[in-house]
Parts: structure tokens; sequence; C-alpha cells
């Protein structure tokens, strides 16, 4: 079995809590964030065995769906998306700037995987809807061609579901725009 996280995103607090206790009792899961993100959606993300983390996913989409945003599994995520989301990221030298948005937080972990797993990248930041009105943003760095291969994968991807708002590479940005942003 591998290691895998899941999550789920939901129009309702209450939805969202209810289906976050469900999906624990389901499977042997660890829950490693659940709370509320701007506009007052709820998010729940959970890591365990693949089979256990598509099992609890599954029973939150299925008993609670008429407020469900969006929801993913991913297994054998890349180990860079928590260090990213968390802000712990260490960032010396952008060559290129890569930043895509997406208009809800399931897509922007898909995509960070995504883009991460695609070329040599460093992820910087992964914004969960956090005081974004409910969109999301991921930033990284690398090569010129490597981020622009990483985020044109990952748009495609998840462009797919209608979540993909927009992207763009800023080759060679300007130490101060680095300085503002790391």
């Amino acid at each position: 079995m591998s290691k895998a996280i899941g999550m789920v995103e939901y129009k309702t607090v209450s939805a969202g809590v209810t289906a976050a206790d469900a999906m624990v009792k389901t499977s042997e899961v660890d829950i490693i964030e659940a709370q509320t993100v701007c506009p007052g959606k709820y998010i729940a993300v959970i890591s365990g065995d693949l089979s256990a983390v598509r099992a609890a996913v599954d029973t939150a989409k299925k008993n609670y769906g008429m407020h469900l945003i969006n929801s993913f599994v991913l297994g054998n995520p890349h180990e860079s998306i928590f260090p990213a989301i968390y802000g712990a990221t260490q960032i010396e030298g952008v060559s290129a700037l890569g930043i895509l948005e997406t208009y809800d937080a399931a897509s922007i972990i898909v995509a960070a995987d995504i883009a991460a797993k695609t070329a040599i990248v460093s992820l910087i930041e992964l914004r969960i809807a956090r005081g974004m009105c409910g969109k999301s943003y991921m930033m990284l760095t690398g090569e010129v061609a490597a981020v622009n291969a990483a985020i044109d994968k990952a748009r495609n991807e998840i462009g797919a579901d209608g979540m993909y708002l927009d992207s763009t590479v800023i080759a060679h940005p300007d130490e101060k725009i680095c300085r503002a942003i790391l």
C-alpha cells in the first residue's frame, strides 16, 4: 500500500465538518488539515494508505455531495507540496517564476503535484483559498524551460474540469519582485 493524500472542499462548514468526521470513521486516515477557508468554505486534507484515502474521500463525496465543490486523491504526492503549503520552502536564486491560479482549493494541490512531477522545479508557495475569496494559487521556480513545461502540463490537466483561472511564466524576474515574494 502506498502513501496518499486526499482532500474534500465544501461550500458549507457544516457539510465539511460532517464529511471530515465520516472520512476518519470510514478508514484509517489522519487529518492533516481541516478548517474554514475564504469565503466560508471548508476543506479537509487527509493522509494514509492509498486505498484508505480513496475510501474516505469516496464516502465524503457520496454522502455529502450536495455541497461538494471539488475533491482529489493523490497517490505518492510530491514531497515539496507540504513545505509549500506551510511556507517553509527555502529558495535561493530565481531563474524563472511560474504562477498558476485556480477557482478552488483542491485543484491547486493537484496542479502543484503535476507541476513538481513534470520538471525539475521548486514549489515556492501554495496559497489555498486564504484571503483569496476562494481562489488559490501556486508559485514555483526553476530554469525557464522547466517552469514553462511544469505550468503548461498543470494548466492542461486541471483545465479539463474548468477550475483553471490564469497562469504566467516570468523569465528572469527582477530582484525586487523576488525579494517581495520570497
